[in-house]
C-alpha cells in the first residue's frame, strides 16, 4: 500500500529497510472522492498528503464567497498548506480533491517524530517540497499578463494531464476566468 510513496523517496536517496519499516508505521492511506474537502481554510494544517493517484487543488474563497482554485497537485507530489503546516498558523487556503484520489497521509506529529529518528528524511522532504514550490511559482508566472485564451492554451500545454481530469469550473477558477468565457474560448479553438 505504501510502496508508491517509498519508491518515490528512493528516487532521491537509498533508504535502508529498517528505516522503511519505521516510516511505514507512521503513514496512513486514504481514498477520497471528487469534491471531498481534506482541509478547510481557517484552521491550522496538521496533515501533509502524498498523492499516489488523482489530483488535489488548493482553494480559498474570495470576498464574494466564490471558491478560487490556486493550484492543482497530482501524482508524486506532496500537498499541504505549507505556511500553516510549518508555522502553526491559521490557513487562508484549503485542500479539496479535484477528482477521485488515493493519498498517503503524513500527520505532522508523526512526521516530526520521524524527522527526529531519521534526520535525513526532513532534508529529503524539505528539498522535494521546496523544488515543487519553485515549480508551482514558475507555472503560475507563465500565466501572468496573458489574455484568457492564451492562459487556457498555456494551461493545456503545461498541464495537459490535469486538464483531462478536472472539471471545467475548476480550470476556469484556476485561470481566473468565468466558466462561460472558458466555454467560448474552447468553442473558438475548434
Amino acid at each position: 500500500m505504501f510502496d508508491h510513496f517509498i519508491n518515490f523517496l528512493r528516487l532521491f536517496r537509498n533508504i535502508p529497510q529498517a528505516d522503511i519499516d519505521l516510516i511505514e508505521r507512521e503513514l496512513a492511506y486514504r481514498k477520497v472522492n471528487e469534491g471531498e474537502v481534506l482541509f478547510s481554510e481557517g484552521q491550522v494544517c496538521r496533515e501533509m498528503f502524498f498523492i499516489c493517484k488523482g489530483v488535489l487543488r488548493i482553494v480559498s474563497k474570495n470576498e464574494k464567497g466564490n471558491q478560487l482554485t490556486h493550484f492543482f497537485l497530482k501524482e508524486n507530489q506532496f500537498c499541504c498548506v505549507l505556511n500553516s503546516f510549518n508555522n502553526n498558523v491559521v490557513a487562508t487556503e484549503g485542500i479539496e480533491a479535484a477528482c477521485d484520489a488515493e493519498l498517503i497521509v503524513l500527520k505532522k506529529q508523526k512526521l516530526l517524530n520521524l524527522f527526529e529518528k531519521l534526520p535525513y528524511l526532513k532534508e529529503l522532504i524539505t528539498s522535494i517540497t521546496t523544488q515543487a514550490l519553485l515549480e508551482k511559482i514558475q507555472i503560475r508566472n507563465a500565466y501572468l499578463g496573458e489574455d484568457a485564451a492564451m492562459r487556457y492554451r498555456n494551461f493545456l500545454v503545461r498541464q495537459p494531464d490535469i486538464a483531462l481530469r478536472v472539471s471545467l469550473s475548476d480550470i476556469a477558477s484556476y485561470l481566473g476566468i468565468t466558466q462561460q468565457s472558458l466555454s467560448r474560448i474552447r468553442k473558438n479553438m475548434r
